[in-house]
């Protein structure tokens, strides 16, 4: 049996470029506003539609991270877009998907996850994002793409969110710096989440909002797929990509610390976080009663 502890407030700061810093403070009930209720009367066709672009031939790990991390959300609908190697691992640890292993213009989606586990396939990046025309959510393999061909930069939709970790960022953009990092986003019109501890979102409009949440247990593989697919998972469900983003990573950094509190952060693995998302939740939602954590399986 796990405790929750009281709730604590977020800080998240925001700064404005080329001016002096101000400071936004922001309670967890700001974002429990954001999370809307699921209507009782509601069918998997409510709540969206997602694609995973993920996991090339012994990275099936990276796809089912992502994949349970995205139907975890709330999500009505799953496709996983994948090697054909991963078919049979896929659908055995994932039944709740639906695996597509050749067309991704086969269907109509209300959100696009790509990256985890993908390998360096130039030529599907391309053509997703020549496919898909609304904002998407971009991820290591695809952000490493886009580092190796500037010219992709250009494809990306706007209002995309792409979610680096510090090397990825360097890659992509030359710097891990915020100011650096939010310059890109403002150019480009995208939302970057530089990932990190503390996690930065950047917006199209300059603002770098500061999440404190996680903690560095979570710095192991894995954890970004989880949360691209939790981000896909909300963008699906209609929330826009600063809504998507601000409630992705901080239910992803609240379930980290639930696990690193149960665990201690030196044996956390990425799988610990999936197990902890409903106690994020929870806890968003005002839920603090005493909740036996999900084991996988």
């Amino acid at each position: 049996m796990f405790f929750i502890p009281p709730m604590q407030e977020i800080r998240i700061f925001m700064y404005i470029c080329n001016m002096e810093a101000s400071i936004k403070t922001i309670c967890t009930d700001d974002l429990r506003h954001i999370l809307r209720p699921r209507p009782c009367d509601g069918h998997k066709g409510t709540f969206g539609h997602a694609l995973l672009v993920a996991g090339s031939r012994g990275m099936a790990g990276a796809a089912i991270l992502s994949a349970e991390a995205c139907l975890r959300s709330g999500i009505g609908k799953l496709s996983i877009l994948t090697d054909e190697s991963n078919r049979i691992i896929l659908q055995t640890t994932v039944p709740e998907a639906i695996l597509k292993t050749d067309d991704l213009r086969n269907g109509s989606y209300d959100a696009v996850g790509l990256g985890p586990g993908l390998g360096a396939d130039k030529a599907c990046v391309s053509e997703c994002l020549n496919t898909f025309r609304r904002p998407v959510v971009l991820d290591a393999d695809a952000l490493n793409v886009l580092a190796e061909d500037t010219g992709l930069q250009a494809l990306i939709p706007e209002e995309s969110i792409l979610t680096p970790h510090p090397k990825e960022a360097e890659r992509l953009i030359g710097s891990s710096k915020p100011e650096d990092v939010s310059a890109f986003a403002r150019q480009h019109h995208v939302h970057v989440v530089l990932k990190g501890h503390p996690s930065r979102i950047c917006t199209p409009e300059g603002d770098i909002y500061v999440m404190h949440v996680g903690n560095a247990g979570m710095a192991t593989a894995g954890s970004g797929d989880v949360l691209t697919g939790l981000i896909t998972g909300l963008l699906a469900q209609g929330y826009s990509p600063l809504e998507s983003a601000l409630l992705g990573v901080w239910l992803h950094g609240t379930a980290g610390d639930f696990s690193a509190d149960e665990m201690g952060q030196n044996c956390m693995l990425a799988r610990d976080i999936l197990r902890f998302l409903p106690m994020a939740f929870r806890k968003l939602t005002g839920q603090t009663k005493k909740y036996k954590s999900i084991d996988n399986g």
